[in-house]
């Protein structure tokens, strides 16, 4: 993975991954756009399909937005159920080989270091999580894109962004 300069205006993509994917994007402007993509399969679809319309959805994130340089994500290290650990797994397999192919620089990030930066308890709901990004000026439409414009604020002001290396 490369250094970036940070002076540099960079398009930052952050993610909560899963079947309802929430994401947050800012732009070298400094402009923010955010949302949920969902991804269930419905069902006339193969199993794979979630995970191709996926990529596509990123290539074309990728297009629209002039370039994303860096992609931060969720990283969950537990899961409730087995379905949830393999959904987890097939979408952080798709992004981070469609980075890898891009070599656009990646890094997942901890729950609990995400929930203790925006709410300050590293053990909060989501409940906790969707105040904080509320009280930041966002009106998310659900937990998922709480969380990615959690995790995009922590990247921009106490992660990788704000002098450490990716």
């Amino acid at each position: 993975m490369t250094d970036h300069d940070h002076n540099t205006p960079l398009c930052l993509l952050a993610l909560d991954l899963g079947q309802n994917t929430g994401w947050a994007l800012r732009k070298p402007d400094g402009s923010i756009y955010s949302g949920t993509e969902i991804f269930k399969p419905d069902r006339f679809s193969g199993g794979g399909m979630a995970f191709l319309r996926f990529r596509q959805w990123l290539d074309t994130l990728h297009e629209t937005s002039g370039g994303i340089n860096v992609i931060v994500f969720e990283e969950v290290r537990r899961h409730l159920g087995t379905t949830a650990a393999h959904i987890y797994g097939g979408f952080l397999g798709q992004v981070t080989a469609w980075a890898e192919f891009r070599e656009i620089p990646y890094q997942g990030v901890p729950v609990g270091t995400i929930k203790k930066f925006i709410t300050g308890k590293g053990n909060a709901g989501k409940d906790a999580v969707i105040r904080a990004v509320v009280d930041r000026g966002y009106r998310p439409g659900d937990d998922n894109e709480a969380d990615a414009l959690a995790i995009l604020h922590w990247a921009l002001e106490a992660g990788p962004l704000k002098g450490g290396a990716l």
